[in-house]
């Protein structure tokens, strides 16, 4: 939902505004997600939210809502976050992003999240085995490099 019309939207009773919006959230993601369902009986919490989602999610001018959808659905599958992701992959498809695009998405996702882990646990495995706080600082199992500093050289 555009900015204007949310502004309009604010003149009016809340449940009209609430209304509205579920509207718009049906036609974006051909369903009301579980969480805009369960704020929709608290005006205060859901009109403020749904602002502020839409506002980031909607109104950002610098990227087209299929990068939107396909971050989203990066997002929601390293964080492994099944409701999130399904709303994610529907809203996609209605937006003719394609099974191959989806899935290309998700594999990334899951080189990244595959990435932090070594990342996280590799370092952890040098800072408990490392005989000095030198070594702590400069040892790095995942990129395979240990510099020497220049004393050592």
């Amino acid at each position: 939902m555009e900015t204007e019309k949310i502004k309009e939207l604010l003149d009016k009773e809340p449940e009209e505004v609430i209304e509205k919006m579920l509207e718009d959230m049906k036609k974006q993601y051909g369903e009301v997600p579980y969480i805009a369902d369960f704020f929709k009986n608290m005006p205060e919490l859901f009109i403020s939210r749904m602002i502020y989602t839409n506002s980031i999610m909607r109104e950002f001018k610098h990227m087209d809502p299929k990068t939107v959808e396909l971050i989203s659905i990066a997002v929601a599958s390293a964080l492994k976050c099944d409701h999130c992701l399904k709303t994610h992959i529907k809203a996609a498809k209605l937006l003719g992003i394609n099974k191959e695009e989806i899935f290309h998405t998700i594999l990334i996702s899951s080189t990244i999240a595959n990435t932090s882990i070594l990342a996280e646990g590799t370092r952890a495995i040098d800072s408990e085995f490392a005989s000095t706080v030198e070594e702590q600082d400069r040892s790095c199992v995942l990129c395979n490099f240990n510099y020497e500093l220049p004393e050592q050289r």
